[in-house]
């Protein structure tokens, strides 16, 4: 007999506490009918204890601004409450008590979330909700770490720098300070600056970057190659570098991501500064991925293309016994990090490349390099991670691209946030090709063209089918949120199966974030909105830690926050200040570009019209005195053609007059280098931008 179909009696005296996630289909009274997305309808009671919000920013101020309805009288009690707060169609949020006797059931809501403060616009598409919210979690970082300092020494980091810190923002007795987690949050620091123009971010983020690079860059005899430590340990008498991973799936090698993860601050930082120093150490690091970590059959590897996870610290190899089950394997880490995590915003920074500069060169060879390793990458990605048999992709194989289903923890299962990684970063991939077809063609290569349009379709159709599927097997479709680990068969006629429990990982829900409105900006399906909404509303609720200004690790199902053992750090070696500060950065301009706005918005009573808010953005950038570049790349991230123009530049507080609103790259007089540089965007509406 199949366990899945067998049919149980209905439950007596059940209740349990739950939060749902829906659409109000109709009211009646002290009752309104929620729809999930999976379909399933329930009837929410609301009482005299039942809570009406809306929802809370990191700036913890409250934004209900609901109207009275015509004939509002508070004394009727909670009918009236229900017919101020409760409107069909509306998204909101329920947590409450779901009962169930003898076939009858109810949901008595105590707490109900509205994603509205006074119209039809939701709040985190506000034009500053995003900016709030980084510069909250950036300011509280900067204070736990190093008080009240505005400004920052290396020395500064040296002393005060820890990658493990409680969940209150104190250091723990773990004196770690490792690499990968400095330069990610370098990478939150430099992301903050561009966001808000904010001088204490840009101040700690020079402070880190050299202390970084002073402190745990070691350069081959020839100066060719850089690796980065793992780390360095204080003790009672002077420190110890250590230069093997102490992470327990990584112990004793050189993992390729933490090398990865080493340039992800140094990257940001550059698209700001244009620092020579930093892509010189940029440049380095890139020639040690090419020539230590990629099959290459002159290494005497398979050729199959790609890049090992590891390397043998003695040897440097990545075919050697000492790695273990790490010897000769490939993984997501491996192929797929190098694209989010450095990859764009290098590219970002290079293409197109400076003008008339003494460095030209260099910067020239190094963008060569970064389009191999991103047209390979992205390839790869499409060719082997998909599984027909599965709802999921692969995510670890050996050396010939066979999937390996046996190494440690993964065995044959899936991260689902992996998944929606893949779908963001493929969309991503493929708006850098359209502006390369448009390229192309517009100088009449037209065969050149037709293949990266050729590149570009695949890559979105990959990330649509994989923002389809996740829909279904990687979401809860009762309250919201990304799911973390499952198996990729799961048994018993299920469609989900549980690797360990129903939680929810707040980098997972980044990239779902990310994964469902990029996937609207640049495919026709208007479906992938509203999951883009609902996956923001479900971090807004349940990740924020209002009491401390961080981002909790791990929620249950309902939204918990996990504060035990490992979950109760605000930081530590798999939590640094990035993919919150990557979130607030990207969604800010995602949604400035991809939802579009009515020109008019009708209130929830309908009774008022507001206009739309403009959806300019501002990005921020300080080019160093002695940058051997007078060019300074401004582009938020790789978008597709026409999907935003210049609206207005200001260098050292002087507004220009005169450019050309399509040139992304600005030129720069030698007297204006060291000079804040504050560009503004207008989204078009052009290309594949969507209406909201």
């Amino acid at each position: 007999m199949n366990p899945a179909s067998t049919t149980l009696p209905s439950r007596r005296h059940f209740t349990q506490s739950m939060s749902l996630l829906g659409r109000v289909e109709n009211i009646d009274d002290v009752y309104f009918t929620l729809r999930c997305r999976s379909g399933d309808l329930f009837r929410v009671k609301c009482g005299p204890t039942t809570n009406f919000t809306v929802l809370r920013n990191m700036d913890d101020l409250n934004r209900d601004r609901v109207p009275n309805p015509q004939g509002f009288d508070p004394s009727k009690g909670t009918s009236e409450t229900v017919r101020k707060y409760i409107h069909t169609g509306q998204l909101l949020a329920v947590g409450g008590i779901y009962l169930e006797h003898e076939g009858s059931t109810r949901f008595d809501a105590r707490t109900v979330s509205l994603m509205h403060a006074d119209q039809g616009q939701f709040l985190f598409e506000d034009t500053h909700w995003w900016l709030t919210q980084i510069g909250r979690f950036a300011d509280q970082w900067l204070d736990d770490l190093f008080g009240d300092r505005r400004t920052y020494e290396w020395d500064d980091f040296a002393q005060l720098y820890r990658t493990n810190l409680n969940i209150l923002g104190q250091p723990t007795d773990d004196k770690v300070q490792e690499c990968a987690t400095l330069s990610r949050l370098i990478y939150g620091l430099s992301s903050s600056y561009l966001l808000t123009g904010g001088e204490r971010y840009l101040f700690a983020a020079q402070a880190g970057v050299k202390f970084q690079r002073e402190t745990f860059r070691s350069l081959s005899h020839d100066g060719k190659y850089c690796f980065w430590m793992f780390g360095k340990r204080k003790r009672d008498r002077g420190a110890v570098l250590i230069m093997p991973s102490e992470n327990p799936d990584d112990r004793d090698t050189i993992p390729l991501y933490e090398q990865i993860y080493a340039l992800a601050g140094l990257c940001q930082f550059y698209r700001i500064t244009q620092d020579r120093a930093v892509l010189e150490d940029i440049r380095r690091t890139v020639r040690t991925f090419q020539d230590f970590y990629r099959d290459d059959p002159k290494f005497g590897y398979t050729g199959t293309g790609g890049y090992f996870s590891h390397i043998d610290y003695a040897t440097l190899r990545p075919d050697v016994d000492a790695l273990g089950d790490n010897k000769l394997k490939k993984n997501w880490n491996s192929i797929g990090d190098h694209i989010p995590a450095y990859l764009i915003n290098l590219m970002l920074a290079l293409d197109p490349l400076p003008r008339a500069s003494a460095d030209r060169d260099v910067a020239e060879e190094l963008l060569a390099t970064c389009r191999t390793i991103l047209k390979e990458t992205s390839s790869l990605i499409v060719q082997h991670f998909p599984d027909q048999e599965s709802h999921y992709v692969n995510e670890r194989f050996f050396a010939d691209w066979k999937p390996d289903h046996t190494w440690g923890w993964q065995q044959n299962r899936a991260i689902v946030g992996h998944n929606l990684k893949i779908a963001w970063n493929l969309c991503r991939v493929a708006n850098h090709y359209r502006c390369c077809a448009e390229a192309a063609s517009a100088s009449g290569r037209a065969d050149e063209a037709q293949e990266h349009r050729a590149f570009a379709d695949e890559m979105i159709k990959r990330a649509t089918i994989l923002g389809d599927t996740m829909a279904t097997y990687g979401i809860d479709q009762f309250r919201g949120g990304c799911f973390d680990a499952v198996e990729r068969a799961p048994t018993d006629g299920f469609p989900i199966e549980f690797t360990w429990g129903n939680t929810k990982d707040f980098w997972q829900q980044e990239q779902a974030i990310l994964a469902y409105l990029i996937l609207h900006g640049t495919t026709n399906k208007e479906e992938f909105l509203p999951l883009a909404r609902e996956m923001m509303a479900f971090w807004t609720l349940y990740f924020l830690d209002h009491d401390n200004r961080g981002v909790f690790f791990r929620v249950t199902d309902n939204g918990e926050p996990a504060i035990g053992g490992a979950y109760s750090q605000k930081a530590g070696h798999a939590i640094a200040g990035y993919h919150s500060f990557e979130l607030n950065y990207l969604a800010d301009a995602y949604i400035r570009c991809y939802v579009r706005p009515e020109s008019q918005v009708q209130t929830l009573t309908g009774t008022s019209v507001f206009p739309a808010v403009e959806q300019n953005f501002c990005l921020f950038f300080r080019p160093e005195r002695d940058s051997p570049h007078t060019t300074l790349n401004v582009l938020p991230d790789f978008l597709p053609p026409r999907a935003v123009e210049l609206a207005s530049i200001t260098v050292n507080g002087v507004p220009r007059s005169n450019f050309a609103r399509d040139n992304f790259q600005i030129e720069l007089e030698p007297n204006e280098l060291g000079s804040t540089v504050v560009v503004e965007f207008r989204p078009t509406g052009g290309s594949n931008a969507r209406t909201g």
